[in-house]
């Protein structure tokens, strides 16, 4: 009774039917979100202390970030404002006005003594003629200077008018080219005596002179509103904005919390009665920013969306232990081990990464630990992040992703840990020595034993998590596979003894696959090793099979086509039962199991329909399915073309590369590779890298001449 296979397929992955829903990824990542923002939430969430005014501080507070001081700021610049004296300009202005003022009352006095000598009422007294004098002069003149001080200069002569003008104009020009504030003007008034002691006129018309000097004395040093705003306005602009720095102590310990501390502590966020949302409206756009880096790596892929799935869980938990391991790790932060970040063993995320999924992913995953790391472990520091440990952990995880790309051994696993054990120490010495501080012999080599732990532990971590996500997740990583190649596993053992022939051909279809997959961009490592087990079937029934019959009669010559072709058959059946029964790797029982797909087995399909024209051809085919990847396909075509040309009795490059393409093509018009994704383009490359190594196989000899008789007896 044939057994069916799709049915079996559902068996085995009845508990994974999860991964094929296509909203699962998204769910991963609300996941991945999640976990972040529990990790880091406690780090990002402003730190308030309960604090009462005019009660004295327990401990000393520093400023967890930098603001901006805006009632100090202000404070500076009205300090500034008003610290700028009023600023004055000499005006010339008004000493050439009070020097005409002077000159137009000796004028008008001139005129009014000729305007009396051209009358005929000259008989007017000096009295009269100093009223007329008054009315012609303005009210503000005639108010502060008396109708006596006149007088003298209405008797005197024009000589002496004339004198006295000169020397009144003279001495309010010189004593007015000079600054006269208004707090100096009686100093100036008095500097009218000391201009006119030295003129020759008569003491009474000296006396109204320096009357008429001390009227025209005015302050010309005024107050300049324009450029004392200016000057203001420059002294304000220069005033720094003041801040409160981050680090900064805002209260020592047993020290009084006054208003003005109360207040900075307000403005930084500190106390109990503000709640910001900008660190976490912060956080929300850092995770998002994550999230798209690993969203963009895995929805490029090019892979079923249950693969994707898989992996995706996969990372999933390898983050989500890491990040686990960092926040254990930074609770003792709080008993004063500040620095208990560097033995995290941050490392082992990435290389199970690396191992298990992906080089690419690895490195990002490398960057999203230094980030996340840093703001874990931002205890005891001022600022959000810590950088030296961020640039610690980003040294250590690419220390360890690229020390693996060259090494898939599992054995090379902890020398890994070592190398990135050694890294984190010269890491470690390049912060210390950037820092310039001064560290004790005991601080320096704490940090060194942390570095060394760190790498040790995340190569034993890795060594212990890699079973149990390769069995759990059925992942054939690279290194599982390079271990399933060796010659000594039981299996391989199995059909070296027990069928050398079946071995030989297992070895010949692995080097035609492996170089055909590697030239079209398909894991070329999987088809080496997978060819190995493919035939594993043959072992039950060696002596069946052409290679393995050395120096025996073919039994199938005794056997019915019928029963023959059962034989040939059952080899798949029976190599899929020993591989599932040796636990061995999916992927290996799929490429035993859908190695020759639904292809006809022609030779006995022929000799039956000799004897029975009523043969069906579906009777004579191998149960299937059809190949479903690349590499399937690729060994499928590998095992038949190395069988046609094992049976060519002299192999040229031209017959090896007809025999190849007309396989190909057989195995086309047989519809075979229908449910792969293989294009024409890359059978094409297929052909020419088969025809490639089989030349290399299949080259000509030097033919040796045989001796003669008498040659040989010598």
């Amino acid at each position: 009774m044939k057994k069916n296979p799709k049915k079996d397929k559902q068996k085995t992955n009845k508990l994974w039917k999860l991964n094929d829903h296509k909203f699962l990824h998204i769910f991963l990542y609300g996941i991945l979100a999640v976990i972040l923002f529990v990790a880091l939430y406690s780090n990002v969430k402003p730190e308030t202390i309960d604090i009462e005014l005019f009660t004295v501080s327990e401990q000393t507070i520093y400023a967890p970030t930098t603001v901006e001081d805006k009632i100090e700021t202000e404070r500076k610049q009205q300090e500034a404002y008003d610290a700028v004296e009023d600023q004055y300009v000499l005006k010339k202005e008004i000493t050439d006005k009070q020097v005409d003022l002077i000159s137009s009352i000796f004028d008008t006095i001139i005129e009014v003594k000729k305007e009396v000598d051209t009358k005929e009422d000259s008989t007017l007294t000096p009295e009269e003629q100093v009223k007329k004098l008054q009315g012609k002069l303005t009210s503000s003149i005639n108010d502060k200077i008396p109708g006596e001080t006149f007088l003298p200069l209405i008797k005197a002569s024009d000589a002496d008018l004339n004198m006295a003008k000169d020397a009144v104009v003279t001495a309010v020009n010189n004593i007015m080219s000079k600054e006269i504030p208004i707090v100096q003007l009686s100093e100036a008034k008095k500097q009218v005596d000391e201009e006119l002691q030295y003129t020759p006129l008569r003491s009474e018309i000296l006396q109204s002179a320096t009357v008429l000097g001390k009227f025209a004395i005015t302050p010309n040093y005024v107050f300049d509103l324009k450029a004392t705003e200016e000057k203001r306005q420059q002294s304000v602009d220069a005033v720094k904005v003041a801040q409160i720095k981050q680090g900064q102590i805002l209260v020592e310990e047993d020290e009084l919390i006054n208003r003005e501390i109360h207040r900075k502590l307000g403005l930084v966020g500190l106390l109990d009665d503000q709640q910001s949302y900008k660190p976490f409206l912060g956080l929300a756009l850092l995770i998002l920013l994550i999230l798209a880096g690993v969203i963009y790596y895995f929805e490029k892929k090019d892979s079923p969306i249950s693969k994707r799935n898989n992996s995706l869980l996969l990372y999933c938990l390898i983050f989500a232990i890491t990040i686990l391991l960092m926040k254990i790790v930074s609770l003792f932060q709080k008993i004063d081990y500040t620095h208990i970040g560097y033995i995290v063993p941050v490392a082992m995320g990435v290389m199970l990464i690396k191992l298990l999924i992906n080089e690419r992913l690895a490195i990002l995953t490398s960057m999203i630990f230094a980030v996340c790391g840093s703001v874990i472990f931002n205890e005891g520091i001022t600022g959000s992040f810590n950088f030296s440990i961020g640039v610690y952990y980003l040294f250590g995880c690419l220390a360890g992703v690229l020390f693996l790309g060259e090494h898939n051994l599992r054995s090379k696993i902890l020398q890994a840990g070592l190398f990135v054990g050694g890294i984190n120490v010269i890491v470690l010495t390049a912060i210390m020595l950037i820092r310039n501080g001064s560290y004790s012999n005991v601080e320096i080599s704490s940090y060194f034993v942390m570095a060394c732990v760190s790498g040790l532990v995340s190569s034993v971590l890795t060594i212990g998590f890699m079973p149990f996500f390769e069995t759990g997740f059925g992942i054939l990583s690279t290194m599982k596979l390079i271990e399933l190649s060796n010659p000594n596993h039981p299996l391989l053992r199995k059909i070296l003894t027990e069928t050398p022939g079946t071995y030989h051909h297992s070895v010949m279809v692995a080097n035609l696959s492996e170089s055909a997959c590697e030239a079209i961009g398909a894991n070329g490592l999987l088809a080496r090793v997978a060819a190995y087990y493919h035939d594993i079937g043959k072992t039950k029934r060696p002596q069946y099979f052409i290679e393995n019959q050395m120096n025996i009669e073919n039994p199938h010559n005794k056997l019915s086509a019928q029963l023959s072709k059962n034989i040939i058959i059952s080899h798949v059946t029976d190599g899929v039962e020993m591989l599932r029964k040796h636990k061995m790797p999916k992927e290996f029982v799929d490429i035993a199991e859908q190695h020759h797909g639904t292809t006809l087995l022609k030779y006995f399909y022929h000799q039956a329909k000799q004897s029975n024209d009523s043969i069906y051809e579906d009777e004579f085919r191998y149960p299937g399915p059809k190949p479903q990847t690349k590499e399937i396909a690729i060994i499928s075509i590998a095992d038949s073309v190395e069988a046609a040309v094992r049976s060519m009795s002299n192999p040229t490059p031209e017959k090896i590369e007809k025999l190849v393409k007309s396989i190909i093509a057989d195995r086309l018009q047989d519809n075979q590779l229908d449910e792969c994704d293989l294009t024409l383009k890359e059978l094409d490359i297929i052909a020419k890298s088969f025809c490639e190594s089989l030349k290399g196989i299949f080259h000509s000899r030097i033919e040796y001449p045989e001796l003669s008789k008498k040659q040989k007896v010598k």
